[in-house]
């Protein structure tokens, strides 16, 4: 099971990123400094890092180039509402292995998440595929076969069908479901979820998610 260390000081943002990566099998912790950040970086066991540059103490940059100086190769995410290219081109050239600007979606931070593990080979296959009845969601190539019928689902429809194939026979609200497949800056009024719980019993098969009133939706194992 792969370890992240979110490096955030935003005690919101940090909420909603290790509560996404714990809904999809991740091992989080959390620093909201430069220093511990640093330290926890070079002390512990971590398959990967997202940092945020705006740290207190001192620059996540700085942070990054002296887990380099020091020879720790661990793939590091910057996280950051710095977009110009000028900062994108220094977080590479401090090491980073991949950039993410603010505001972010989870899906898109997910999808790059697995791709650092991947290439670190820090993912095992069988955290690749997922599988409840006759429907398989495959993560490295984005597919889904129901039966012997392949299903080409958008990112979103995607990202929510994994979110359900995660947790077989558990209750998620629709709260739950915007968190981590929307993101933290998505109205929670909004009846998204329900549109696209649609979408997925159309292509996927009417009876695979069950509403649970009052409560949100179940996938059927």
């Amino acid at each position: 099971m792969n370890r992240i260390l979110i490096a955030e000081d935003e005690p919101r943002i940090a909420a909603f990123i290790e509560k996404g990566l714990r809904s999809h099998g991740f091992i989080t912790a959390v620093a909201s400094d430069a220093d511990a950040a640093t330290d926890m970086a070079l002390s512990s066991c971590f398959d990967l890092m997202i940092l945020d540059l705006g740290l207190p103490g001192k620059d996540g940059l700085d942070v990054l180039e002296e887990l380099r100086g020091q020879g720790e190769n661990l793939p590091v995410i910057i996280l950051t509402a710095r977009d110009d290219i000028q900062d994108k081109v220094a977080g590479f050239e401090a090491g980073a292995d991949d950039y993410v600007t603010k505001p972010f979606r989870f899906e898109e931070l997910l999808v790059r998440v697995k791709a650092r593990l991947r290439q670190s080979g820090s993912q095992t296959i069988e955290e690749m595929v997922l599988k409840v009845g006759n429907v398989v969601l495959d993560l490295r190539s984005r597919k889904v076969k129901v039966g012997q019928n392949t299903v080409e689902l958008p990112a979103r429809e995607f990202t929510l069908a994994e979110t359900f194939f995660r947790h077989p026979g558990q209750v998620l609200s629709r709260e739950q479901l915007l968190d981590r497949v929307w993101g933290y800056d998505y109205d929670p009024g909004s009846n998204i979820v329900d549109v696209y719980v649609g979408y997925l019993r159309k292509k996927l098969g009417c009876d695979l998610i069950e509403t649970v009133r009052g409560m949100g939706y179940r996938l059927r194992t």
